[in-house]
């Protein structure tokens, strides 16, 4: 690990993103994650995982640190309290972004006493192993930079010298006082023109207010709209949305559970597009819905699980011969593109119903989803890898959330020709279910072989596939409760004997669905005791994280993760409706 830019548990970074890529900020002010110029491709600051590269301004007088996204929006400021007085550092990728070109702006503040910083900025293409090719400083005091393919333009810091760790800058502010650095990076040459930090500034804020809403009718306006803008920051022009930021954070330490999630799942971006429908979000329904039918319309029945924002294949996992982040590895690429998940479908088809019911449902959308029922009629016999991605069974949640959306779509429009296929189909299909996967004692069972139960199967009925009083929704429901719920957070499954907090952490995803199905069957307290309890469990900027260990009150996994934040949104939404006036959060 880059020794000036030591890691931090993942509790205390914070994320900037502007749709098109996104930066890791640690809490001394440093950028350890950067990719360019687009979220798969290689890191420019790859120190997160141990390559070189950062970009960090930091009080030089001890500090103890802190800070907040200003409302609604992916701008962020770091607040730093130190022995001379207190100093902020206002900073954002500007917003919307430009898919060749990043723009990171950051803005000095003394607020309160002198304040004295250093800045550093060490670029390394490549995830690290790109050197430092060449810095020059022009006649106006602007640095120019280049690494690997990279071409970078620095404002701001024109008396920085060129040291082993890169450009090194100290900077004085006097009490009151404020200072820009612009930071720019494009593979291509860089426009002639300067950006000017107070209209970029400007144009990144009013870009934020249109792009999130108030969300006053949820339950938790703040933290509605912080996981909003998150699910904004992470979804590009063209609609795909990264299942999160980071690559190869460990969901268990030296386990080997470290994927890369810098890519589109189709079930994710799902989720995302369905709580936008719930919250009032059309922009991110839409964008949902335009990713997903262009890659249904494309691929039909051989749909893949997960794409690049590009909408073409996820390269195959390699390593990257780095250290890692502490407990982790350095893996890019995903395996995924060689399974077969057939809930993706199901879950398209609950996010076209969605697009429906608000009359956003277009013709290139509608033949999506007749490609979507086809291939469930075609494929719902198959073993797939279903939604944890394990090796192939006839799961049973797979099978259920493709009735769900079978009947969504059905609903929501009845009056189509293919609403009855769609009914027809999901009976079928629960039938068989029905009689391969369900328990002795009444509830839904993992697959034909594997009599335990799966949180994922709370979720088919919070869907629609069957009605909140049916037998086998209540029997899952209370088999949940007894076997995977720790106070009020909630595990996946049983991976064996051990003790639940043993094998992983609590997945937050399935405490929100909890949360959900509570509220399902009227039980308003317990609905809102869970989505407290799992509301609880971000880190210090409101960001969460796929797991988190209960015991060590740490989050777990790549950051953020897309799919807690949707949920979170969808179960604020929701709950929201037994509360007319909620209290701003």
């Amino acid at each position: 690990m880059s020794s000036h830019f030591a890691p931090h548990a993942l509790h205390d970074y914070a994320l900037l993103a502007d749709g098109e890529r996104g930066a890791l900020i640690g809490p001394d002010g440093a950028v350890v994650w950067l990719c360019a110029p687009t979220w798969h491709d290689d890191a420019l600051f790859a120190s997160l995982i141990g390559g070189r590269g950062g970009y960090a301004v930091t009080p030089r007088a001890p500090f103890v640190p802190g800070g907040y996204y200003e409302n609604g929006s992916l701008i962020r400021r770091s607040r730093w309290v130190t022995t001379e007085g207190v100093v902020e550092c206002r900073e954002a990728l500007a917003f919307p972004g430009e898919p060749g070109r990043v723009v990171l702006l950051r803005r000095l503040h003394a607020v309160g006493g002198p304040a004295h910083l250093t800045v550093v900025l060490d670029p390394h293409a490549d995830y690290g192993r790109a050197p430092l090719d060449s810095a020059h400083r022009d006649d106006g005091g602007v640095w120019h930079l280049y690494t690997g393919h990279h071409r970078l333009r620095w404002q701001g810091a024109p008396a920085a010298t060129l040291r082993e760790q890169g450009l090194t800058a100290e900077l004085v502010l006097k009490p009151g006082e404020t200072h820009d650095l612009v930071l720019e990076c494009s593979p291509s040459p860089l426009p002639r023109a300067l950006p000017h930090a107070e209209q970029a500034w400007a144009a990144t804020e009013q870009a934020w207010r249109h792009a999130v809403p108030a969300l006053d009718h949820t339950i938790a306006p703040g933290d509605a709209r912080l996981a909003c803008a998150v699910l904004r920051g992470l979804t590009t022009q063209g609609g795909g949305m990264v299942a999160a930021a980071t690559t190869s954070l460990p969901e268990r330490a030296e386990e080997g559970r470290n994927y890369d999630y810098r890519y589109v799942w189709i079930r994710d971006q799902s989720y995302a597009g369905q709580a936008a429908a719930a919250a009032g979000v059309p922009e991110l329904l839409d964008a949902a819905v335009r990713f997903t039918a262009e890659r249904l319309r494309a691929d039909g029945p051989r749909l893949v699980p997960a794409y690049t924002v590009h909408g073409t294949p996820v390269p195959d996992q390699r390593e990257l011969d780095l250290p890692g982040y502490p407990g982790g590895f350095d893996r890019i690429g995903n395996r995924v593109e060689k399974q077969f998940q057939l809930d993706c479908f199901g879950e398209a088809l609950l996010l076209f119903a969605a697009a429906a019911r608000h009359d956003r449902l277009d013709a290139g959308a509608a033949e999506a989803a007749e490609a979507a029922v086809r291939a469930i009629a075609d494929r719902w016999r198959e073993p797939d890898a279903g939604i944890w991605e394990l090796s192939p069974r006839q799961w049973t949640h797979s099978r259920l959330i493709c009735v769900a959306g079978l009947r969504a779509l059905a609903a929501a429009e009845p009056r189509h020709p293919r609403a009855e296929t769609c009914a027809r189909l999901a009976d079928t299909v629960l039938a068989a279910t029905t009689a391969t996967s369900l328990h002795a004692d009444g509830h839904w069972q993992r697959s034909p072989d594997d009599p335990t139960v799966d949180a994922a199967l709370l979720l088919p009925a919070v869907r629609g596939a069957l009605p909140p009083d049916d037998p086998r929704t209540r029997a899952t429901l209370d088999a949940c409760r007894r076997s995977l719920a720790e106070d009020h957070f909630l595990y996946r499954f049983r991976h064996d004997d051990r003790p639940l907090a043993d094998a992983e952490g609590a997945f937050l995803l399935c405490g929100f669905v909890m949360a959900l199905a509570e509220h399902q069957q009227g039980r308003t307290v317990s609905a809102h005791r869970w989505f407290e309890r799992n509301r609880s469990a971000c880190g210090a900027s409101g960001l969460y994280a796929e797991e988190y260990d209960i015991a060590q009150r740490q989050l777990r996994g790549n950051l953020p993760q897309a799919f807690v934040h949707a949920l979170l949104l969808q179960t604020a939404a929701r709950l929201g409706q037994d509360h007319p006036h909620p209290e701003r959060s």
